[in-house]
């Protein structure tokens, strides 16, 4: 059947990933980040450098350029990873979400951006809670079309109550303006009177995150059998490495399959996808590099100038996964090695930032860092520093994940301490970027090392001064340490892989 002329989409999401370890995310995370609601949805989607992630961005311009439409903003809600979202403030979305849809009805369709791993303090699966109150409202025939991050854990409440499940296939997550279009574009053909069949397999692996790369490995490759077995019975795959901190009933890794009509093509090609997935099985266990051997990899780069500069991951205490940016093990062990032509990035500390500021460019100072953070592992450190540069903290992304995105970062100061400049910022943010380095003023370029707190999309960020063989992941404590056996887990399936022995799997009758 035709689609119909100037169709109504809603244009709605939620999305954060939530680390059950980390302190709850509340409605300033969320205001700090991105919440819009109504026509500012699609003033900010349709602006040169929004705020917000590029899969709305994406979406609206290419339904945008696809034919006349029209679109209603209803909710927007996005914070950076972060803990449980606190419930009341998760009712009062869900509570205004509901309220706008219901007004703009009837509407021909609906997109929704959304992330996969959120959980709130009294909920696991809140994107299932969202899906089944947005299906209640606009019927079983209209048809609902997510985006998802890679690292969604998913349920069937999830997969039932929308008509087509869109992943990101790249790590770091380069492709989330494509999601969007791609979204567009499924809209489009569902809209015209295409019907789908899902298809989700789990498997009894909770990935740790340093084993989700897509540039190689075996999540890598099952992400291309995907994609190599495209047809025309076949909407889309999407292979969901799961978040493992989200510690819910549904996390493991996830085969998700979206056909036109056709269930049994669904059923095994994601039966296919997910038994290779289990072959591998044994390459999902990380492999990290000792904090002691990391220092003298940092010592050597900086006396020999013929050894190929180094990129240090601090993957334990990844902003972008829930951490909170501020531990000290590496900077410590760093600073009394005495690592020279070293970066540091970036730290949150706002006191210590806004202490900077107070005492103006090449102040002198104890810096003492964590002075109000109260959170395991993020503990107290005093240093002699300089304060070497100051900036306001507003830029726009230059690479990788954040490339043309507007960022606030608040109060920004870089302080010498010792051979090492540290970046300190205001607002908690994964060093994904190397504008977050060069608005201070300083040449990535010259450094011997440089230590980010991320897990992995810095590699999409750094990757003009990093090759892969650059790059050290450490071994640290932390809130998304990858050693998944440090972590007292409660709702987590077990068994799984890596945490138990003796894991079993067979594919289910679909």
């Amino acid at each position: 059947m035709p689609a119909p002329a100037n169709p109504r989409i809603a244009v709605l999401g939620f999305s954060i990933e939530c680390n059950k370890f980390a302190p709850p995310a509340t409605k300033a995370h969320f205001a700090a980040r991105t919440y819009l609601e109504g026509e500012a949805i699609l003033d900010e989607a349709r602006r040169p450098t929004p705020t917000m992630l590029p899969e709305t961005p994406g979406f609206v311009a290419a339904m945008d350029a696809a034919a006349p439409w029209t679109p209603i903003g209803v909710v927007l809600a996005m914070s950076e990873p972060n803990g449980p979202v606190e419930h009341g403030f998760f009712e009062e979305v869900v509570h205004a979400m509901t309220g706008r849809l219901k007004a703009a009805m009837p509407v021909d369709g609906v997109y929704f951006c959304a992330h996969g791993a959120a959980i709130t303090t009294e909920e696991d699966d809140p994107e299932g809670v969202m899906f089944e109150r947005i299906r209640d409202i606009v019927g079983p025939d209209v048809p609902v079309v997510a985006t998802f991050d890679l690292h969604a854990n998913v349920s069937d409440r999830m997969v039932d109550n929308i008509d087509a499940f869109i992943g990101y296939r790249t790590n770091p997550h380069l492709d989330m303006r494509e999601r969007g279009e791609e979204a567009a574009a499924v809209l489009g053909e569902l809209l015209a009177g295409t019907r789908t069949e899902r298809v989700r397999i789990r498997l009894p692996i909770v990935p740790p995150t340093v084993t989700l790369l897509t540039a190689a490995g075996p999540y890598a490759e099952m992400i291309e059998l995907g994609q190599s077995k495209m047809n025309p019975a076949i909407m889309n795959v999407s292979v969901m490495g799961g978040f493992a901190y989200a510690d819910t009933a549904k996390n493991g890794l996830s085969v998700v399959v979206t056909a036109r009509g056709d269930r049994n093509a669904a059923a095994s090609l994601a039966a296919e996808i997910a038994q290779y997935g289990w072959e591998q099985r044994a390459r999902f266990y990380p492999k990290l590099t000792s904090l002691e051997d990391a220092v003298q990899k940092a010592l050597a780069a900086a006396r020999d100038p013929s050894l190929k500069p180094l990129a240090f991951a601090d993957v334990a205490d990844n902003p972008g996964g829930g951490g909170r940016g501020n531990t000290m093990y590496l900077l410590r062990a760093f600073v009394e090695a005495g690592v020279k032509g070293a970066l540091f990035g970036v730290i949150y500390d706002p006191p210590l930032a806004a202490e900077a500021h107070r005492h103006g460019l090449h102040y002198n100072f104890d810096a003492r860092f964590n002075r109000e953070e109260t959170t395991k592992f993020s503990e107290p450190w005093t240093a002699p520093a300089r304060v070497a540069a100051l900036h306001d903290g507003n830029c726009v992304g230059r690479r990788g994940i954040y490339a043309g995105t507007r960022l606030a970062l608040g109060p920004c100061a870089a302080l010498a301490i010792g051979g090492i400049t540290i970046v300190v910022v205001s607002h908690r943010v994964q060093c994904a970027d190397p504008i977050f380095f060069e608005m201070m003023g300083l040449d990535i370029g010259m450094a011997r090392a440089v230590v980010v707190k991320s897990r992995g999309h810095f590699r999409g960020g750094f990757d003009e001064f990093f090759g892969p063989g650059q790059i050290v992941e450490v071994d640290l404590p932390g809130l998304t340490s990858p050693m998944l056996n440090r972590f007292e887990w409660t709702r987590l399936p077990r068994p799984v892989i890596p945490l138990d022995d003796n894991v079993s799997w067979r594919p289910p009758a679909l």
